[in-house]
């Protein structure tokens, strides 16, 4: 069973010939009352990661570690800029099943192979305040890098680490900070050892030799350059601005990917929605983006977003009656209904995490990831993708206002009943398209697209609750038979369905106000055309 961390820290380096070769005082760091010396620890760990170091490229970091009191496997996910999570495994020969699934995305069919053997040898020092709680853990590592194969070039390092300590407020590593700044330390230019170790073991350099601090500071300028700056063009084309939004969602459904593994809560919510975001971009984007190659991401899409979605609508009934039944009166409620609708929560629980995880990894799903990465590797780009991007972005998001205003129009001159709901329903689909278009040409448009984006986003909620109150409906309806035919009364869900009922009529008269001030001069005003 796989223990999972929450992991705040940050490296340091020695900024000079005279910095310290080893942890400087930090007992005047303000808060501090005792540093206890923890000795020094000698570590050996093995890093794994495929050939082309996919792991690596995600900022993943997955090891085997003799030594020290965490001894095991360690698999590190990024959070944030300094924040990452931690999940680790008993020591085994091989890298642990759970562990290996967590990363099934990005590794797929390739193998996981050792690429460094790291060898550290940690003195650990502890950080406590005046009633000798744990505020850090502060150390220093002397290093050494082993390549494991491709010439097993190595590399010699110090660098310094400071862990938070659990329940700490993380502005305390600001404070120790500003000590080892006046010690002579930098921050590290390596987000991680590894890094570092790939870094300074690269091909082209002798066994042993280290790239100079210019060499080693200009790589890394390199690295973390970041579009917008002096020196990078950044996006300019409408291929640009597409093909950077379909990148970002490609990376979101990777790395929610990993979190439904985790089963953490709202994952599958988020990842159906980075696939509907990238199919929507094929969708509004086809001027750009040639369709021979898209349609059939686009069908695959589809097909994952209606499985991770299989259980959704009952999630979303379910918490949307929890709220309902809370707000009544406990002298309105008779009957067992919490607990029929407990039983109603719980029907989908038991078999969708398996059913989740055989889908993470099917053939079908691996190869649809496959296709995406294929997709960015050589785009199908057409005319227009070299084009000035205001014009050709600005043209297709207004192409799928005008299918919204379509709909919405359709749909409020339907007489109510089913056929209405169906057509909002496709309404709100519609609005979806039109919000997720206008996302992705923010960037070029700025803040008209930006303000086309909250008022699609209004619209689509109006539409969502509307469609939400549908399916409580009918649940409700499904529910009162059941409570019916065991001989319970139904009264609160009768109670419930006419509150959802009117619910729903505000929802349509809402839509009819807010749709008239969403005027076609107006968004065309917004966009520029």
């Amino acid at each position: 069973m796989a223990d999972t961390l929450r992991e705040i820290e940050r490296k340091y380096e020695a900024g000079g010939p005279a910095a310290a070769a080893s942890l400087p005082d930090l007992s005047r760091v303000a808060g501090v009352a005792t540093v206890t010396d923890e000795g020094t620890h000698e570590l050996d760990a093995v890093y794994y990661d495929t050939a082309d170091r996919r792991l690596a490229a995600a900022g993943i970091t997955l090891r085997r570690r003799t030594g020290g009191s965490d001894e095991g496997w360690h698999l590190k996910l990024p959070v944030a800029p300094g924040v990452r999570d931690e999940i680790r495994a008993p020591l085994s020969p091989d890298v642990p099943r759970a562990l290996a699934s967590l990363v099934r995305a990005r590794v797929r069919r390739a193998g996981l192979v050792p690429l460094v053997r790291i060898r550290s040898r940690r003195e650990v020092s502890r950080l406590l305040d005046p009633q000798g709680t744990l505020l850090a853990e502060a150390s220093a590592d002397k290093v050494r890098a082993d390549r494991i194969g491709d010439g097993g070039r190595s590399a010699r390092w110090t660098e310094f680490e400071v862990e938070l300590g659990s329940g700490t407020d993380p502005a305390f590593l600001d404070t120790v900070e500003e000590c080892l700044l006046e010690e002579g330390l930098r921050p590290s230019d390596a987000p991680s050892k590894l890094a570092r170790a790939l870094q300074e073991t690269e091909g082209g350099k002798k066994a042993g030799e280290k790239e100079t601090k210019k060499e080693t500071k200009k790589e890394t300028r390199k690295e973390t350059k970041k579009p917008g700056k002096k020196g990078d063009r950044g996006p300019v084309t409408a291929g640009d601005h597409v093909l950077a939004y379909v990148r970002r969602q490609i990376d979101a459904l990777l790395a929610y990917d990993t979190a439904v593994r985790r089963d953490t809560e709202d994952s599958v919510h988020q990842m159906r929605v980075a696939t509907r975001r990238l199919r929507s971009a094929f969708r509004t984007y086809r001027d750009v983006l040639d369709r021979e190659v898209t349609d059939p991401l686009g069908a695959e899409l589809k097909w994952l977003a209606e499985e991770l979605g299989a259980d959704r609508d009952r999630e979303v009934v379910a918490e949307r009656l929890k709220e309902a039944l809370g707000e009544l009166p406990g002298t309105l409620v008779l009957g067992p209904v919490r607990a029929r609708l407990r039983i109603y929560a719980a029907g989908r629980a038991q078999s969708t995490r398996k059913r989740l995880a055989a889908l993470l990894d099917s053939d079908r799903y691996l190869t649809l990831l496959d296709a995406l990465d294929a997709l960015l590797a050589g785009p199908p780009l057409r005319r227009a993708a070299a084009l000035p991007a205001p014009e050709v972005l600005a043209g297709a998001v207004l192409h799928d206002y005008e299918r919204l205003a379509g709909r919405v129009e359709h749909a409020l001159a339907t007489g109510r009943g089913p056929e209405r709901d169906t057509a909002l329903h496709d309404a709100r689909k519609a609005a979806k398209r039109a919000r997720y278009a206008a996302e992705a040409a923010t960037p070029a448009l700025g803040k008209p697209a930006k303000r086309f984006t909250r008022r699609m986003k209004d619209v689509q909620s109006l539409l969502g609750d509307h469609q939400d109150s549908v399916m409580t409906r009918t649940a409700l309806r499904t529910l009162a038979a059941e409570a019916h035919a065991a001989g319970e009364s139904t009264f609160t869900l009768g109670l419930l369905y006419g509150r959802e009922e009117r619910r729903a009529a505000w929802d349509e008269v809402e839509l009819q106000l807010v749709w008239r001030k969403a005027s076609r001069k107006r968004y065309r005003a917004d966009l520029g055309a």
